[in-house]
């Protein structure tokens, strides 16, 4: 029997998880509220945030799995890509941790293991697969050959999509975090309202600024002629964007399904808990006879439990690090 705790602390949620043999037993998250004060994410906030909730995390992680500290067998955790003052605390809460019960340390690729989050459930994607990575500092196509075998295929140019959307929704004068409030107007608009622009980009990489620039130019051109053009727009709005966002990155990833043949097609991060970019996946996957695989919700936003599956399949391989091991912020698939 292998008992892994994951950590995770790569932004602003401190998570916990219990994985045994491969079976996800816990999985607790402490989201930190005082972000939405500042319009996002404030690193120094985050890092001491995760310094309170980190202990009481751990703690009812392992309460809730019904083990004891004893019982674990090796640590889990997000070694980058992140906030480097975020990674720094679980980093060396993780250290602590295996150093004190003399057990096995293993790093964890952020961004890995939100591909591999599709494990935790079945029905698991047969390799090779091909997922689309969206969070909101990330977007990318891998060619998913292993467990710890990938290929970066495309990536954004300069800004994530979940970045499209936060930035999206502070145009149009909505709270941090903006993206499940487009999400949640979306479903009430039409999605053919308003025409945005979609950026032409060669070969499998992505490009979000310049249509962030259409949409503050098109909102801007609009109040100029009604001044209460969003109140009455809002929904007409948001389903406008969040369709171009979505056509961006199907569109890509329908091109990367036919390079490459592979019919096994998946979306992580967080994303992927958009209900536009879900629905739409899951209709093109009946028209071109995909295989669609898509994560419960609670394992698309950052979570310990993607971090603990990975730890669990390098455990399984002996994959372990030093005490002498940093973070990274920057950390490629």
């Amino acid at each position: 029997m292998a008992i892994i705790l994951g950590i995770e602390s790569s932004c602003d949620e401190t998570s916990a998880s219990i994985c045994i043999d491969g079976e996800i037993k816990s999985n607790i998250i402490a989201s930190q509220a005082i972000h939405a004060n500042y319009g996002g994410v404030v690193p120094e906030l985050a890092s001491r945030a995760h310094q309170q909730h980190i202990i009481p995390t751990v703690d009812q992680a392992i309460l809730d799995a019904k083990i004891h500290k004893n019982d674990i067998d090796a640590v889990a955790f997000t070694r980058g890509p992140g906030l480097l003052g975020s990674l720094l605390v679980g980093t060396s809460f993780a250290k602590s941790f295996a150093l004190a019960r003399q057990i096995p340390l293993i790093e964890v690729n952020h961004m890995q293991a939100h591909i591999l989050a599709h494990f935790i459930e079945a029905p698991y994607p047969k390799f090779p697969f091909l997922c689309l990575t969206v969070s909101g500092g990330h977007t990318q196509i891998v060619l998913v050959h292993d467990y710890f075998n990938m290929e970066l295929l495309g990536q954004t140019l300069d800004d994530a999509a979940g970045e499209a959307f936060d930035k999206t929704a502070k145009i149009l004068n909505l709270p941090y975090p903006g993206g499940p409030l487009i999400d949640r107007y979306a479903k009430e608009g039409n999605p053919d309202a308003f025409k945005l622009p979609e950026p032409q980009i060669p070969e499998l990489n992505f490009s979000f600024s310049g249509l962030k620039t259409a949409i503050l130019y098109m909102v801007q051109a609009e109040e100029k002629k009604n001044a209460r053009f969003l109140e009455e727009n809002m929904a007409d709005v948001c389903a406008s964007v969040q369709s171009r966002i979505v056509s961006i990155l199907l569109n890509k990833l329908k091109k990367a399904a036919k390079q490459t043949g592979v019919k096994d097609l998946a979306i992580a991060g967080g994303v992927s808990a958009n209900s536009g970019l879900r629905d739409s996946l899951l209709q093109m996957g009946e028209r071109y006879k995909w295989n669609v695989f898509i994560p419960q919700f609670e394992y698309c936003t950052d979570n310990a439990a993607m971090i603990a599956i990975a730890g669990y399949h390098k455990y399984c391989r002996n994959e372990f690090v030093g005490q002498d091991i940093t973070p990274l912020a920057r950390l490629h698939v």
